[in-house]
């Protein structure tokens, strides 16, 4: 009996720093991207990570955010080697420019932390080359933050078409992602700064809303680069976005089938929406916990499928962020992987190039 509860009181007395042990350090690399919230919220409370800081040169702007969220200013750091130095954090989210992401990776992966971006991975494509060489050298994981991931029903859309084989034989996939305007829904100045950029963002709703699409499909073809990209941008609103794109269409040609990307800030409402078609089904894929389903047939037969929640490990991007990092998960060609992303930079940076020229690209 003495000996049970002694074993009781040592269980109580490891338990909190068991649990303590489970969660990573993580810092923030740049607060300028208003995607930012997500990693406030989880320094107010979050049990996979543990925010170790924040890097941010403007000062006001990282004071302001502190304090909106109730944080201490002592999170607050200058720049990036700083908060390195002073923390030790096992892994950076970037929170900055798509232009920065760069030199994230080049602070940190030398030093064998992780990193973890908002999408899209890179600028351009001398930026990701320059990002591979990094990893070759010092091997750390280089993963990729995009909404959608955490969406169950791309996780049923997988399950259907490549486990279950119910679907067919996949033929087209529309992706629709976008909003109104980030100048309309009211983004912040410091995020539109660089947003509207071409330097620092590598284009408009091209970039912005584009990524998604090609993220999906990449994923969906397992890696498979497209045969061609054919891109159509306009500025509907040049009065309010004067240097880049707002509205822009991509096709991706591939041997059995094709995607269409239609990325925008003209769309009158938020939306995330996938919508695939195979030869034995078709399915409307969005953040909803339901997912329309028409079966075959000359008419079709339409359901609701009820969505199943993710793993824990797979149901945000801190809990995936610190299973990856504890080698929990592998990343292979996960949606946030180096090899589906670096695909991504791609297909982004041949449909820009197709919009410029009004050509179609091949892809080598």
């Amino acid at each position: 009996m003495k000996t049970k509860i002694l074993l009781l009181i040592g269980l109580v007395l490891i338990s909190p720093i068991f649990l303590f042990s489970q969660s990573i350090r993580v810092g923030i690399a740049g607060m300028t991207h208003d995607h930012v919230g997500q990693a406030l919220h989880a320094a107010q409370k979050n049990a996979d990570v543990v925010i170790v800081g924040f890097a941010e040169k403007n000062k006001d702007l990282a004071m302001r955010l502190l304090k909106e969220y109730k944080l201490p200013e002592s999170l607050w750091y200058p720049d990036l080697e700083t908060l390195i130095s002073k923390t030790k954090p096992e892994a950076v989210c970037a929170f900055n420019s798509i232009y920065e992401h760069l030199e994230v990776v080049q602070t940190c992966a030398p030093k064998g932390i992780h990193v973890m971006v908002e999408k899209p991975l890179a600028v351009n494509m001398d930026h990701l080359a320059k990002m591979k060489a990094l990893v070759k050298k010092h091997p750390i994981a280089l993963l990729t933050n995009f909404e959608t991931t955490w969406y169950p029903s791309h996780a049923k859309m997988w399950d259907m078409l490549k486990v279950e084989k119910s679907l067919g034989d996949l033929r087209k996939v529309v992706i629709m992602d976008g909003h109104n305007g980030p100048v309309e829904i009211g983004c912040s100045q410091e995020f539109l700064s660089w947003l509207t950029d071409p330097k620092m963002n590598g284009g408009g709703a091209l970039i912005d809303f584009g990524c998604y699409g090609a993220n999906i499909m990449t994923w969906l073809m397992e890696g498979q680069k497209p045969i061609s990209v054919t891109a159509i941008s306009q500025h509907l609103k040049p009065n309010i976005y004067p240097k880049v794109d707002d509205e822009t269409t991509i096709i991706l040609k591939y041997p059995t089938c094709q995607a269409i990307i239609q990325a925008s800030w003209n769309w009158p409402f938020d939306r995330k929406d996938t919508e695939l078609y195979a030869s034995k089904g078709i399915l409307v894929a969005n953040k909803t916990k339901q997912m329309k389903y028409i079966s075959d047939g000359r008419f079709g037969k339409e359901s609701l499928i009820n969505l199943s929640p993710l793993s824990p490990e797979r149901a945000n991007v801190f809990a995936y962020l610190a299973a990856v990092v504890q080698g929990k998960i592998d990343p292979q060609k996960d949606l946030s992987s180096l090899a589906i992303n670096e695909i991504v930079v791609e297909i982004l940076s041949a449909a820009s190039e197709s919009a410029k020229t009004n050509k179609t690209i091949f892809l080598p």
